[in-house]
């Protein structure tokens, strides 16, 4: 079949309602020119089907048709819904001129980073080595044989756009020069390049286990970046995983520093204060571009408000604070109303950018406001009480409208204001429903509704702790739906797929989506005692141990063995937006092992643990995930098994356990039949029955339980 004959197949497939995103189109509004990437799934390659760049997804394909024409390839990396690779597509990959050089001095490839992490990840770290910084969208050249030899951020167009000296296409033309007349230099350099690419992604073993010291280091290095103002990390651009916050909180509950603590409710109040928050419609966008949280980049990532939620769940349950506990009701809520396909699983990303009354693509329009619109929405009295709660001026603080933020407190602007709190609260959840109403009239920022598995996996676990924490079974009930989605389409013999979209799996998974969605599974075992999460959860930790892991060193590979060979086989370690995926696994075998109490989980976290001490001790600062599983294995939490005799109520001991911030303990109510069940699978719960017909909990660590409590008070005195 021609590649003409399967645009044509393809274009009957999408239907009527596709709408091809580009400017180039003939007087029946269809588009000049398609791509190879019409022919893929990803949102991202989508974007760029109907370029005039001839664009190629990476393959092989791609490489031998660069061998085979003797040209460079030009790698681009971004996705979905980031702000500037939407603008050097406009600026660059539109413009005919540029397309036509790059159509023939080069094989151009794009990727989504989103499925395939692996392909950014290596050359992401080419990119940071050549220039210092590293972002999207990427922009790599590389040899036939996928070796790097330049690369960098986002390129203005031309010479002198946005101020730069040498634009994108003045660039495409010294690089081919290069690779032209100087050969042997690109081809020493790419080597040089390559071989220290796969040295800084595979860490140095070590020979003994992380102790204490590294956390109190950590915990340090934290306070000497500490944002005393704001919250966070000093300085701009400001990222919510910037700061080890759970970290900080579990140094908080073993040390009862005083500091750390503060360091973290700060940093929560003034995250959800800010404009990075949607203060109308829940959730968080994915960072801040100022010092202060206000004005953010207006994407919503499905992976930020996954981790977000929990941190305000542990914030809550350590301070009381009722402001952190409703923040994270209301990002939850925002992703099972606007995130949550119909199946239950969990779409992953909103655009930055969306239309404007006029047709023009701008960043954050959907989100802001003027003080007309306000007036139109909610009247006059309205309107002016809602700028006085969210700081809106005449001038507005983004590009001429408002981002919404709260410049002060709820009870402060309620004295100010001459109200009460409670008047105040009436108000506001009046006003915030007309506009979050109006906003859903405007055009919305696109979907990317791809289902990929690892983030699905933080968002499970998100709603199942949560579910837990809150006392909601709603919650609980949508994570166990997502997860049987997750296991019913994405797994296969034991082998777990890393995208899907349009009804069909796509990648192999990596070890991210195998650790985080082991988590979720043995999160969801916590919160319902249903056997087949764990099992389902054995069986993918199986499946890694086989595929994934370094038999020597200990820790596991970011990819399988039977994957796709690049010039490099990373061993993730540093948490960047995700966690790490080893810090995940390590914290997954910890569990495991304090479940079932076979070695193997043991012995295998403590080997993988050795293989990152020498890194970990060298920058303690730049670990936190990890550090959290070191916090785990050295200090380990109690694990409590309530038996539940027919017709008692154990919610008392649930509640005090659920609403308690005792990181890292497990806290299981069970029949007594249940508890029978499942010591078969789960030793811990071997020889649990309730004393006298009352209900019981066992207090127990590493292994050995405390005596038997019938009251929630003595439980809770044995921790």
């Amino acid at each position: 079949m021609t590649l003409e004959m399967e645009y044509r197949n393809m274009q009957r497939l999408r239907g009527d309602a596709y709408r091809p995103r580009t400017r180039h189109l003939d007087a029946q509004g269809q588009p000049v020119y398609t791509n190879r990437l019409f022919l893929q799934s990803s949102p991202y390659l989508l974007q760029h089907a109907h370029n005039p760049v001839d664009w190629h997804p990476w393959g092989d394909e791609v490489f031998d048709i660069a061998q085979r024409l003797d040209r460079p390839v030009l790698l681009s990396v971004g996705y979905s819904t980031c702000h500037w690779c939407h603008v050097m597509e406009e600026e660059s990959f539109e413009d005919e001129e540029i397309a036509v050089y790059i159509n023939e001095n080069y094989i151009p490839v794009k990727v989504d980073r989103e499925e395939r992490p692996d392909v950014d990840s290596i050359y992401m770290i080419a990119v940071q080595a050549i220039s210092g910084q590293g972002g999207w969208p990427m922009t790599v050249w590389l040899t036939p044989d996928r070796q790097p030899f330049y690369g960098g951020t986002y390129f203005p167009a031309r010479d002198g756009d946005r101020g730069a000296a040498v634009g994108f296409f003045t660039l495409l033309k010294k690089i081919r020069e290069s690779y032209d007349y100087r050969r042997d230099l690109v081809v020493q350099s790419a080597g040089e390049l390559s071989r220290a690419v796969g040295q800084m992604l595979t860490p140095a073993g070590g020979d003994r286990l992380p102790m204490d010291g590294v956390l109190e280091r950590a915990v340090a290095s934290s306070r000497t970046r500490f944002d005393a103002v704001n919250g966070g990390v000093g300085g701009a651009p400001k990222f919510p995983s910037s700061l080890p916050v759970r970290l900080l909180l579990r140094h908080h509950r073993r040390t009862g520093d005083a500091k750390s603590l503060e360091m973290v409710v700060l940093t929560l109040e003034k995250m959800a204060a800010g404009g990075i928050c949607d203060q109308i419609g829940g959730g968080f966008h994915r960072y801040a571009t100022d010092a202060g949280w206000l004005v953010p980049h207006f994407e919503k990532m499905l992976y930020d408000n996954a981790l977000l939620a929990p941190a305000y769940i542990e914030g809550w349950q350590a301070t009381g604070n009722p402001r952190l506990r409703q923040v994270a009701v209301n990002t939850l809520e925002y992703v099972a109303r606007e995130m949550t396909s119909p199946q239950g699983a969990f779409f992953s990303a909103t655009d930055a950018d969306s239309l404007t009354p006029a047709g023009r693509r701008e960043e954050g329009y959907y989100f802001t406001w003027t003080q007309a619109e306000l007036e139109n929405v909610l009247g006059s009295e309205g309107a002016q009480l809602a700028a006085a709660v969210y700081g809106v001026r005449a001038e507005g603080n983004f590009e001429g409208r408002s981002i919404f933020f709260l410049p002060r407190g709820i009870d402060e602007t309620a004295k100010s204001l001459g109200l009460s709190v409670e008047d105040l609260s009436v108000a506001l959840d009046q006003i915030n429903g007309n506009l979050y109403a109006h906003r859903q009239e405007r055009p919305a920022p696109l979907c990317d509704d791809k289902i990929l598995a690892s983030w699905n996996g933080l968002m499970i676990s998100a709603f199942a702790r949560s579910g837990m924490a809150l006392e909601d079974l709603t919650y609980i009930q949508r994570a166990e739906r997502a997860a049987d989605f997750i296991w019913d389409r994405m797994v296969a013999n034991r082998r777990l797929g890393r995208s899907f979209k349009d009804g069909t799996v796509s990648g192999n998974g990596f070890l991210e989506d195998y650790a985080f969605v082991i988590a979720a599974l043995l999160d969801l075992f916590e919160a319902t005692a249903e056997p087949m999460w764990l099992d389902r959860a054995i069986a993918l930790d199986g499946t890694l141990a086989e595929r994934f892991a370094d038999s020597d060193n200990g820790g596991f590979f970011m990819t399988a063995d039977d994957h796709e060979a690049l010039i490099a086989r990373e061993k993730p370690m540093l948490d960047g937006a995700l966690p790490s995926g080893n810090a995940i696994a390590m914290m997954n075998l910890l569990r495991l092992h304090g479940l079932t109490l076979a070695p193997a989980y043991m012995e295998r976290a403590e080997k993988g643990l050795r293989t990152f001490s020498t890194s970990i001790e060298a920058h303690p600062g730049a670990f936190g995930e990890m550090l959290m599983a070191l916090e785990y294995y050295l200090h380990p939490p109690c694990q409590v098994v309530i038996v539940v005799p027919a017709g008692k109520d154990p919610q008392r001991f649930m509640h005090r356990l659920r609403t308690a911030f005792l990181p890292g303990s497990l806290a299981m109510a069970v029949s007594e039949d249940r508890a029978a069940g499942l010591a078969r699978q789960a030793p811990l719960f071997k020889g649990k029955a309730a004393v006298e017909g009352k209900v019981t909990a066992y207090v127990c660590r590493n292994g050995a339980c405390r005596l038997p409590a019938t009251s929630e008070e003595e439980m809770m005195a044995q921790f």
